[in-house]
């Protein structure tokens, strides 16, 4: 029976490297974290950069997308957990939006200290064109990954973040 030796990949190469220089080493977590990165890196630049072809911005994706998840209106803290940005650059965000006629922003009459984020009709067919972008460049950056295994990726990096970072808390 033959054999097809698959080929290294970039990380597979320097994990070889420094199994040849400290051989004792468990570089098991190291090629688990260094090929998630890699991944990661390259499918966000990928979509970022079909994105900015049709004038879009990935981070525009993530908030339209969460205020029409939440029935349309969210506080700015809410949509700083869901786009992972800092309050400062939330802030600034949200007044491109605001804009660009995509959100408008006003004082909760029950907490003033709280700003409540309402995407507009604008925003809403943004946020559908944003949408059908990002699937048309992830179905491209995956049409040539075979079906069973990125079932089997998906399933496993499900397991991976329930075990880092635990369940939804808003499920």
């Amino acid at each position: 029976m033959t054999t097809v030796a698959t080929p290294p990949d970039r990380v597979g190469s320097i994990l070889d490297y420094i199994a040849s220089t400290d051989p004792e080493r468990d570089l098991t977590a190291k090629s688990v974290a260094w090929r998630l990165r890699r991944a990661a890196h390259h499918v966000d630049t990928e979509v970022r950069r079909r994105l900015a072809r049709e004038g879009m911005e990935l981070w525009e994706l993530e908030i339209l997308c969460g205020l029409r998840r939440s029935g349309g209106a969210l506080m700015v803290g809410d949509l700083q957990d869901i786009a992972q940005l800092t309050s400062g650059a939330i802030t600034n965000r949200i007044a491109k939006l605001e804009r660009d006629g995509y959100v408008t922003r006003e004082v909760d009459p029950d907490d003033r200290r709280q700003v409540i984020v309402r995407i507009t009709p604008a925003g809403t067919e943004r946020g559908l064109a944003a949408i059908e972008a990002n699937n048309r460049a992830e179905r491209e950056i995956f049409e040539t990954i075979d079906r069973d295994l990125q079932l089997r990726l998906s399933g496993d990096l499900r397991e991976l973040l329930l075990a880092t970072e635990g369940p939804d808390p808003r499920a």
